[in-house]
């Protein structure tokens, strides 16, 4: 059981009530998520599980996709619908172009200020934990890149609307900043994450599935084992002696006449296609091991 297991997050959960119910599902402590989500939202939380937690350090490619829902007409102090309001309730007529020129800004490269309630650390601590203790934090901007930001529907006083974006980025923080920009107050209402990294909302799988498939011995089902995991790396095989040398530190050869582009990293699998290593090159066809797991 070392590779990942993509959870489907049910609302209201924090991403470590998620950690916490795998690890008792799977009958494992070394269970590491990659990259939290509110509580307020749903879909797509991958999870590294046994010697494949050791791997979190490679997962680089880690562009999100969420679909959300945007009420205009008030803020709140959390940014999103589990907040207390900060302004008057009132209720905007919205246009697709009013709704576009408060979201344009959105788009591309742009410096973006966290919600102060957040996991974003403030001299060590979670900048949430200071806020609940009323505590002063002031939240410094970040770059940040959205991709996309697609508008989906318009009704009434809500904008559905679909975010491809780089890591880092809150969708919180565009609704209230778009709700700032129309001068009615906006918070995000929902929120679903249906792509984190090379995972997708397809290979999800809920709380009591996988209930379901630990109870039958079945949980194997949901596992992307570690061989198939950061296929952006060369996958190489080894034999039984390599493998020992490389458990013992040692560096190892690959074939030369494979074409692994410019890849810093290769993969090394047993013959059973287990991953057995990281690979980092030291020369032409030679790698050292930075990671065995």
């Amino acid at each position: 059981m070392n590779g990942v297991i993509v959870v489907d997050k049910p609302c209201g959960w924090t991403s470590h009530d998620v950690v916490n119910k795998v690890r008792r599902i799977a009958g494992t402590t070394k269970v590491g998520h990659l990259g939290t989500l509110d509580p307020l939202a749903t879909g797509v939380l991958p999870l590294l599980l046994n010697r494949a937690t050791r791997l979190a350090q490679y997962f680089t490619l880690n562009e999100k996709t969420y679909e959300g829902t945007i009420r205009f007409g008030f803020s709140t102090d959390s940014y999103d619908a589990d907040g207390e309001p900060t302004s008057p309730q009132v209720e905007p007529v919205l246009t697709p172009e009013s709704v576009e020129r408060s979201l344009a800004p959105f788009r591309g490269t742009f410096q973006q200020t966290p919600p102060v309630v957040s996991a974003k650390k403030i001299n060590g601590r979670p900048a949430h934990e200071l806020a609940r203790k009323k505590i002063a934090v002031e939240m410094k901007p970040v770059e940040v890149t959205v991709l996309a930001l697609d508008v989906l529907a318009i009704e009434g006083a809500t904008v559905k609307v679909r975010v491809h974006c780089t890591a880092g980025t809150y969708i919180r923080s565009i609704a209230h900043d778009a709700g700032v920009l129309l001068g009615c107050g906006a918070h995000l209402q929902s929120l679903r994450r249906t792509q984190s990294g090379l995972f997708d909302a397809s290979q999800a799988r809920t709380l009591e599935q996988l209930s379901a498939l630990a109870s039958e011995n079945r949980l194997g089902e949901a596992l992307i084992p570690s061989g198939e995991l950061l296929p952006e790396f060369p996958s190489e095989p080894i034999d039984q002696l390599t493998e020992t040398q490389i458990r013992q530190g040692r560096d190892f050869r690959v074939s030369p006449f494979r074409d692994r582009g410019d890849c810093r990293y290769v993969k090394a699998l047993n013959r059973e296609g287990e991953l057995v290593a990281i690979g980092e090159i030291v020369m032409p066809n030679l790698y050292h091991p930075a990671l065995v797991l």
